[in-house]
């Protein structure tokens, strides 16, 4: 595909990258047979060709139409284009860009930049997060139906392990897995205590930057990235191992951060060394002798949810199934195509009758087999698929918990 620079991208890095991503794009089509929201709405508009086209013509002309808006939101940023491409296209990168340029060439209403700079401020402060979430339970028999399904419940955090091991790994606790599901990150730490690790945890250490940059702030989402490597190095010059999420949509943001400040002469090589540093806890789970875990197995049948971004992002798309079935779990045979649930960071907030669609499809899906327990390895996919679901939907971490 030729993309004919406007003047005043011409010159520029995003025009220069732009170009040469929607270059990649041979017109086939094969990607919407895996996009989502294509499926969902059938509108070309909604599928990764149809918004590489958009954000062409942007590129080509200079201006951005409220179309363009409607349909690059709608865009889950799940990945699954990226699969079945035959050029290699990069959508993601290519999507982040058009999203950015998009600020610039069609501004938003007020509400509109109001409610996603509120997302962006708000769902980053744990402390906030979990007030608002106390204050949400306390008022939980007065609240609209809609509102009570997404309230997750207390949960009871366990003391920390306290010992430390020689091998060392580093801890990304994660914003709204901090504030909803804190057992997650506490279980992490006593799973890797058993197995000789200590997982440590960085002072100060922020946000990875996944909603800035997928809210279209990338500079916002930069930031953060140097914040948290200024934090993170004394301790991987110490000799780290691993700077370790239990989060899939954060350990897919770290993984980006080399591509985030590659042109960044002070950041472009931490940066570098950082993404190759980050791991999802799963990954490095499968690498010990998880045989020794007290481990009970007689919770039922296990259906596995794997998020996009363990799938497509990471690229792990058998990870948990290939832990849980070496630990003897009794995982479904029913599984989801490759769609997404919905949750995709704040789309279930932004978009949520698309979302809600979605998160049925995939519910339909899990739940065909029976199961007792449904599991995932994201926060935002685990709080969205339980506000819809009949059964329980947990970290599926926790299934390798045990009180001893």
């Amino acid at each position: 595909m030729h993309v004919e620079l406007h003047p005043r991208h011409r010159n520029t890095s995003q025009g220069i990258a732009a170009r040469e991503l929607t270059g990649a794009c041979v017109h086939c089509g094969i990607c919407l047979a895996t996009c989502p929201t294509y499926l969902d709405t059938r509108d070309e508009r909604d599928s990764p060709r149809g918004r590489i086209y958009l954000i062409k013509n942007m590129l080509e002309s200079g201006e951005a139409s409220a179309a363009t808006v409607t349909h690059l939101d709608r865009c889950l940023t799940c990945r699954n284009c990226e699969t079945t491409c035959p050029s290699g296209m990069r959508y993601g990168e290519l999507l982040d860009i058009g999203r950015d340029l998009l600020e610039h060439e069609a501004p938003r209403s007020r509400w509109d930049s109001f409610r996603r700079h509120a997302l962006r401020k708000l769902l980053v402060r744990p402390r906030l997060l979990s007030t608002g979430l106390a204050l949400a339970r306390w008022a939980l028999p007065v609240l609209p139906p809609r509102l009570r399904s997404k309230v997750p419940p207390r949960q009871f955090v366990r003391v920390a392990p306290t010992a430390r091991h020689q091998r060392t790994m580093l801890a990304l606790e994660g914003c709204v897995q901090s504030a909803a599901t804190p057992a997650t990150h506490a279980i992490a730490r006593r799973l890797l205590d058993k197995l000789g690790i200590t997982l440590q945890i960085a002072p100060s250490v922020g946000c990875c930057g996944a909603l800035d940059q997928h809210l279209s702030a990338q500079d916002s989402a930069a930031k953060r990235a140097r914040h948290n490597i200024d934090h993170w190095w004394p301790y991987v010059e110490q000799g780290a191992e691993a700077i370790v999420s239990s989060a899939s949509g954060c350990g897919a943001q770290l993984k980006d951060y080399g591509r985030l400040l590659v042109d960044d002469p002070l950041y472009s090589a931490k940066a570098a060394r950082i993404t190759a540093l980050a791991r999802d806890i799963g990954e490095v789970l499968e690498e010990e002798p998880l045989e020794q875990l007290p481990v009970d197995t007689r919770i039922g049948r296990v259906a596995i949810h794997t998020p996009c971004t363990l799938r497509n992002a990471l690229q792990q798309p058998a990870l948990i199934h290939r832990v849980l079935t070496r630990l003897g779990f009794d995982v479904t045979r029913n599984l989801p195509d490759l769609g997404c649930c919905g949750s995709a960071g704040t789309y279930s907030l932004l978009q949520p009758d698309t979302s809600n669609r979605l998160r049925q499809s995939t519910l339909n899906a899990l739940t065909g087999d029976h199961p007792q327990v449904i599991v995932t390895a994201n926060i935002g996919c685990q709080l969205h698929l339980q506000s819809g679901a009949d059964i329980r939907v947990a970290h599926w971490i926790e299934l390798l918990d045990s009180p001893s």
